[in-house]
């Protein structure tokens, strides 16, 4: 590694201000060497290694094997590993929602990064919000980085049926409401639904960002699947740190990986495997670090060329650890390859091209499908438009009821999440199978941080009739692991003004698939009167990190980031379809 002072590195890179460099690299080897590292130690690539491990983070618990595994493969490419702790955001333990606090992590990630001397970092995530918020920090801090998936958990079995976290809690809860099932049942399913630490087994938000980050680039090859309980799972752990030890060497900066080309990668990989709508958001934000800006309508038109390959719930019907076994993302990468910038570089310092001809053979398999027999004939995703969202909105078409996907119903509005749990389960809501569940005020700012409560649960009354789905609409987000015929991040919010506010029961809702249209079947007059009726007002805070968020914070097509973190130039467009 080199040592000019107009480059510095390992321990000399930020040093403290003290007003004397010298002094501050000699108080720092000091402090350091209190852990019993000797000059030679020091004088290798420093290496930081993100330690995201929380007791509220059961998708992390794997994180102390992790580590071993990464300091090791530091260790034997001839780096010295540093962990250091990071904020960790566990999905179903942080209020009101793990989305309000991505942009934090992201904060944390990037400052410690720009604070702490290290050539190169692992940032290691697997939940949720924890993977885009470290592909964040790192864009923004522009350090050498790769990236670590905790993995998935294994599959249970309930009753002799294959059951996985979390598509399969929100199945088994639908009937549990429906009082098809009973306590007992649901109490033993529930034991059942978890076997292991990990992420959740289907293509949920974190599986998807997981192939997402393979996709970009940013991960060893094979780096997205292997289940958090494995031993493949710790032999890419190894694997990463010694990969990171060479783009230390290197410097391969993470500004040659994030590129145009490896976003468009992204996007395909997004919507061949079925993914979350979430990562919509996600990729928007980490795109919007580097400067570019995400085309929704080319997205779209990427869509309508790219099939579902990847036979997942809850799109499909298999587990994260069934596409670990039939190859992983090199089985699909090799189906996508025509449409693919294989040029695209990797943390290896090989483009996707060269990784895919290194890769291990294909074989008989039954879980990613040839583009000729696609699970579904477009993409996962498609974006909708129209005077109820102006700037957009999302639907999992492939996760949808194909009868719904053409429909007009009556509005049936909740004005917030304790209207909806107010009412939501009574008898005498006013409510037929074929009307459209309308719910106002969870986007960015009205909830805030734009929780998965979009995924509006049946009334409890058609439940019982056996209805399964319905038309549902909302500024909101809902879990990569849901299903249903709901749409997604109508922009702009309702809390700021937008149509969605303007909603009221018994309106008639147009949804088009086909057209990508979301319709408000009421007159331009009739709008402008009814929002002179009811002024917007803004939710503000008076202190602390919500003052900054309700601030700060953008729209769904904007990425739900803070608008100073965007880099402070725009370089262009992804996809440029």
């Amino acid at each position: 590694m080199t040592k000019d002072a107009d480059d510095p590195a390992g321990m000399r890179k930020g040093l403290v201000n003290y007003g004397d460099a010298g002094f501050s690299l000699f108080l720092r080897k000091a402090f350091i060497k209190g852990s019993g590292l000797t000059d030679h130690a020091l004088d290798r690539p420093v290496i930081g290694i993100t330690d995201t491990g929380s007791g509220y983070n059961p998708c992390h618990g794997n994180m102390p094997q992790l580590l071993e595994a990464v300091q090791r493969g530091i260790m034997l490419a001839g780096g010295l590993p540093v962990k250091f702790p990071t904020i960790s955001i566990g999905e179903s333990f942080a209020a009101p929602t793990s989305m309000y606090l991505r942009n934090l992590m992201s904060m944390d990630t990037e400052e410690m990064l720009r604070a702490q001397p290290m050539d190169a970092v692992v940032l290691i995530g697997g939940c949720d919000k924890t993977v885009p918020a470290q592909l964040m920090g790192a864009a923004s801090a522009g350090l050498p980085a790769i990236q670590l998936i905790t993995g998935s958990m294994l599959t249970g079995s309930h009753r002799g049926e294959v059951v996985g976290a979390c598509t399969d809690c929100r199945r088994y809860w639908a009937r549990f409401r429906a009082e098809d099932i009973d306590a007992q049942e649901i109490a033993d399913v529930n034991d059942q639904l978890v076997p292991s630490v990990g992420t959740c087994s289907v293509m949920g938000t974190a599986s998807t960002m997981a192939c997402v980050a393979e996709a970009l680039g940013m991960t060893v090859p094979g780096g997205a699947t292997p289940p958090a309980v494995t031993a493949d799972r710790m032999r890419v752990a190894e694997l990463t740190g010694s990969t990171v030890v060479q783009m230390a060497k290197s410097r391969l900066g993470i500004d040659r990986i994030l590129t145009d080309k490896a976003f468009e990668n992204a996007m395909r990989v997004l919507l061949a495997i079925g993914g979350s709508t979430n990562a919509i958001v996600h990729l928007t934000a980490i795109a919007g670090r580097m400067g570019f800006e995400v085309d929704l309508k080319a997205l779209d038109r990427m869509g309508r060329e790219t099939p579902v390959l990847v036979d997942l719930k809850p799109s499909g019907e298999h587990y994260m650890e069934h596409f670990h076994a039939a190859g992983g993302m090199a089985t699909l990468l090799r189906e996508l390859k025509p449409l693919l910038h294989l040029d695209a570089l990797t943390v290896t310092g090989r483009t996707l091209g060269e990784e895919l001809e290194r890769a291990r053979p294909s074989f008989p398999q039954d879980v990613v499908r040839p583009r000729g027999n696609p699970i579904y004939p477009q993409g996962g995703i498609a974006v909708l438009q129209g005077n109820l969202a102006p700037g957009g909105a999302i639907i999992k078409q492939s996760a949808a009821d194909p009868k719904l996907m053409e429909h007009e119903g009556r509005a049936v509005v909740f004005e917030g999440l304790e209207d909806l749990a107010r009412r939501i389960d009574s008898d005498d809501l006013d409510v037929n199978a074929d009307d459209v569940l309308v719910l106002k005020n969870i986007g960015p700012k009205g909830a805030p941080g734009m929780p998965e409560a979009g995924y509006i649960p049946l009334p409890r009354k058609l439940a019982r009739q056996g209805v399964k789905d319905m038309v549902r609409i909302s500024d909101g987000r809902m879990s990569g692991t849901a299903f249903g015929t709901i749409v997604l991040h109508v922009t702009p919010e309702s809390a700021v003004g937008g149509p969605l506010a303007l909603v009221r029961n018994g309106d008639r809702i147009r949804l088009s698939v086909d057209a990508r249209e979301i319709a408000l079947l009421v007159s331009d007059e009739e709008l402008a009167r009814r929002a002179q009726e009811q002024p917007v007002q803004v939710p503000r805070a008076d202190r602390g990190y919500r003052k900054l968020f309700l601030e700060t914070v953008t729209q769904a097509d904007k990425g739900v980031d803070f608008d100073f973190l965007a880099a402070p130039q725009v370089r262009g467009r992804v996809p440029r379809t």
